[in-house]
Parts: structure tokens; sequence; C-alpha cells
């Protein structure tokens, strides 16, 4: 509503300054918005406003101070992630660019070099962008790439930095010397929750230990059972229940009763005459749902909401 109100000019020139995945969420709530009322966007615009006074003129840029902080705040594994790919990504141009693309556009630019080559930009990927590139590619390609992610204990900057400049001469321009830490069998984990199930047993079929270890590691909504009451209700304050419904469909009862107590009683009787109403829900559908509310609480769980847990009870993020 803001950017609406704003005009086409300004909303473009803030529009720039932000990343790819933001625009895009931006650009589907813009054309959703059918109509606003004067009074509403007097509201948003006022808020706006008084948010920006109350903003000290802090140009504090310093890679250094970055580190400090995000460190102090997160602990050294959680932050050097973050860290990477903040002072990583703004460095980057042609590996950034990929960013902005299609996955088949992305699978495409990639898809004839070296498998190590495509474990180190698939990696750099947030990981849902990450499982769509794999899919684009063999099933037999997928599996060698995965196995080259979680044996990853990073990329030599120069290494990095001519990668960089390889993918920009084929997308953008000028390569740009950045180092970053990636793979590993987290980041592995992390693109195994997006893709099919079936991607795991072809993977048990290259290399069962590791197929074992990622499997470990994953996130899947049953484990959603494992997440404390305050962490559902965080949960629940982001998801649409239209899709829950969905997502719920087959779901345990135990999983579904976890949901309902962090519901208010109204709710949670809606939830569950949907539940009983709702006809056959074909499983791609169920699944889609299933991943939608996992990406929702994964980004609840880097934002330090909620915590998650494995199999093994130990919490991780």
């Amino acid at each position: 509503m803001l950017l609406l109100a704003l005009g086409e000019s300004e909303a473009a020139t803030v529009l720039k300054h932000l990343d790819a995945k933001v625009v895009q969420r931006l650009g589907t709530a813009m054309a959703q918005l059918k109509q606003a009322s004067r009074e509403e966007v007097t509201e948003v615009v006022g808020e706006f406003v008084t948010t920006m006074d109350r903003q000290a003129d802090i140009k504090i840029g310093s890679e250094d101070y970055i580190r400090k902080v995000l460190t102090d705040a997160l602990g050294n594994e959680k932050a050097n992630g973050i860290i990477d790919r903040i002072l990583v990504g703004r460095k980057s141009k042609g590996l950034d660019v990929l960013k902005w693309m299609d996955p088949r556009a992305i699978a495409e630019v990639i898809r004839l070099e070296h498998p190590q080559i495509l474990a180190i930009v698939i990696a750099y990927l947030d990981p849902d962008m990450s499982a769509k590139v794999l899919t684009e590619l063999p099933a037999w390609l997928q599996s060698e790439v995965l196995m080259r992610i979680a044996q990853l204990e990073g990329v030599h900057p120069t290494a990095l930095s001519r990668l960089d400049e390889t993918i920009e001469k084929q997308i953008a321009g000028k390569g740009a010397s950045v180092s970053a830490n990636l793979g590993g069998p987290k980041s592995a984990a992390s693109i195994l929750n997006f893709m099919p199930a079936a991607a795991v047993e072809e993977l048990r079929k290259v290399d069962e230990a590791m197929a074992q270890k990622l499997q470990d590691l994953m996130f899947v909504f049953d484990d959603m059972g494992k997440i404390d009451d305050k962490g559902i209700q965080a949960v629940l304050r982001e998801v649409d229940s239209a899709r829950l419904v969905v997502a719920l469909k087959g779901a345990a009862p135990s999983l579904v009763q976890h949901f309902l107590k962090n519901m208010s009683q109204r709710a949670g009787e809606m939830l569950k005459d949907d539940l009983d109403s709702r006809g056959p829900v074909r499983l791609s559908e169920v699944e889609a749902a299933q991943k939608e509310i996992l990406a929702i609480t994964r980004k609840l769980a880097d934002a330090g909401s909620l915590m998650l847990g494995n199999s093994g009870g130990e919490a991780y993020v």
C-alpha cells in the first residue's frame, strides 16, 4: 500500500534496493491489492512517517562492525551463514544475478559445468531456489551435486572470484572477488527439505551413510510436532488457515492436535470442521502446502522466533 501511494517512479527506486525474494513478494501483494480507502492509505503513510522520525541517522558500514554485532547476537555457528550472505551478497555480481532468474534458466546456464561447479553455485542460492534448480537437472546428477554440497568445507576466495567472473560473463558482465563458507551437510539437508522425498532415496543409492546423515538433519512436516507451544503459535500467526487445512490432510492425529491446542476454541472448531468437510486432496497439493508452512517455520527459526528440533532432540536452526 505504501509503495502504491508513493507512485511509480519512487516505488521503482525503493524496489531497486531490495532483494529478489522481497520484490517478488511485494509485487504479488501489490497485484492482489484491489482497492484501499483514503483513511487506510493515510494511516499506512502516517505510520511510515512516524517510524522514520524515530530512526537515528546512523551510517556504519564497516564489515568488521557487522560481523561483530551479528556474531555477538547470534553466536558463531548461526551467524556465519548470515554474515557471509550479507557481506558476499553486497559484492558479488554474477552469482547474485542468478537469484533473480527462473530456476530453469539457471539450470540452462550451469548444466554443462563440472558437478563441483554446480555444487558451489547451487550452495550459494537459497535452499528453496537450490531445490528448484536441482530438479531441472537429471536425477543422477542431482545426487552427485548433493553429495558434493554436503562435502564442501568452504570455497577459496580465488576460486569463487573466478566462478563469479565466469557466471557474470555469461549473464551480466564483469566479476568480483568474494569469499564464502558454502556447503556442508546442513546446507545439503536444507536443500533436500524442498525436494521430493524420492531425492533422499536416490542419494542413498550413491552413499548410504551420507544419505542417512542428511536425513537426520532434515526437518520435515511431521517434526512440527516437536516445536513447543510458543513456536507453533508463532507459526499459526503467519500461516494461511486454508493452506493449513490442506497441509494437515492425512497428518497424524497427534500433529493435528498439536496445532489445535494452540488455537482459540473458535478457530480450532473451524479447523476441525474444515478438515472433516474437505474432500480428498491430491498428495502433491498436500506436500506443496506442507512445504510452504515449513518454509515459514524455517524463516521464523532463522529470526529466533522459535526453535526447530531434530529426531535426536537436539535443537538446531
